[in-house]
């Protein structure tokens, strides 16, 4: 599959920039696969305006894999997907995490196709120990099955530190149709645009952000890089994000207002920067950042369950749980920012989701 495969319409709309929540997993109490909250999930993004749907990814729990569960899941969501964006009569991006050593991961590529997927997030973090030459020949043996988006994770969940050299390298390989760039460090982050301008390929491959920690200050910055073959500007047009899988209508209204803000030319205004910092504070929350991201997944159940659209905060490890003290946190979150919340469109629309 080729990126001139995918729809014109989804191309552009991923190519413009747009909303993409990382899934997570709805469990039931015995830790199955919930498959009336997993559809309400995906009902609730499309409601939302989001462009993209990812699963199999890290908010969506590895663990799958050793479950048994990446198969089932994938196509449940694929499906319900085609259901209800065809009844709503709009088109949805659909990504896959493909994970593991090569053969396992050409293998989910594969499966991901076959499944009605456009794309596939290639997650590295099993070829910790590998040279960068290997882990270049790993995404090159992926990229001629379907589409590719390189993710750069933050180290604290499992990412490896991936310098310039390979996202310059990364960048020639063809059918590579954007990378997300989630290191949760201002550095690395600047690595990857400034191997795309060094690369020449800064209008082929389209950047989205996975740095959940600074949301809005990577969508509104303009990169201009001096390269050898002159000046080249270049932005981060979406997100592909965890924290964006909770209060996602109000994720998909801001990143429109930003983009009118860009598209006109006018000053940032002062009030964006402010929400800025409270995006980042709620996340601070969510992704349980004061002890180290151990409850980030828990985190965002714990959002979801109190809107109704979880039964439990339940993961696929028994000994991942909320920290103490994190539930207080949410709730001082929620207390502070409520413009930032959309339990009242939830409200409205439950019924229908849970049907």
């Amino acid at each position: 599959m080729k990126i001139t495969d995918i729809d014109i319409d989804l191309l552009n709309t991923f190519r413009k920039g747009t909303v993409i929540p990382a899934t997570p997993l709805a469990l039931t109490k015995d830790r199955k696969l919930d498959e009336r909250c997993q559809k309400a999930l995906v009902r609730y993004y499309i409601d939302c305006g989001v462009g993209g749907i990812a699963i199999g990814v890290h908010s969506t729990q590895f663990d799958i894999r050793e479950h048994g569960m990446y198969e089932s899941l994938l196509t449940l969501v694929s499906k319900e997907i085609d259901s209800w964006s065809g009844l709503q009569n709009k088109k949805i991006l659909k990504i896959a995490g493909v994970c593991g050593k090569t053969e396992q991961a050409v293998g989910e590529a594969s499966f991901a196709v076959s499944a009605g997927y456009h794309a596939a997030l290639v997650s590295l973090s099993a070829l910790k120990d590998n040279c960068l030459d290997d882990l270049i020949k790993h995404c090159r043996r992926i990229a001629p099955i379907m589409p590719i988006i390189g993710f750069y994770m933050q180290t604290s969940v499992g990412g490896i530190v991936l310098p310039f050299e390979f996202w310059k390298e990364f960048a020639s390989i063809p059918n590579v149709l954007g990378i997300k760039a989630a290191p949760f460090d201002r550095y690395k982050t600047f690595d990857v645009v400034r191997a795309i301008c060094e690369s020449g390929k800064e209008d082929d491959i389209t950047l989205y952000t996975g740095n959940d920690d600074n949301i809005i200050i990577d969508l509104l910055t303009e990169y201009r890089i001096e390269t050898a073959k002159g000046a080249k500007c270049m932005r981060i047009k979406g997100g592909l994000l965890g924290h964006w899988c909770v209060w996602t209508k109000k994720a998909v209204e801001l990143l429109d207002e930003i983009h009118t803000i860009i598209a006109s030319g006018k000053n940032i205004p002062a009030e964006l920067l402010t929400r800025a910092v409270q995006v980042t504070d709620s996340n601070a929350a969510f992704f349980d950042s004061r002890n180290n991201f151990s409850g980030c997944i828990p985190g965002l159940h714990e959002v979801l369950f109190r809107q109704g659209l979880m039964t439990n905060v339940l993961c696929l490890n028994t000994e991942e749980v909320l920290s103490d003290g994190q539930k207080d946190e949410i709730s001082r979150v929620y207390r502070s920012y409520p413009h930032l919340n959309d339990d009242e469109f939830i409200r409205m629309n439950l019924n229908k989701w849970l049907m």
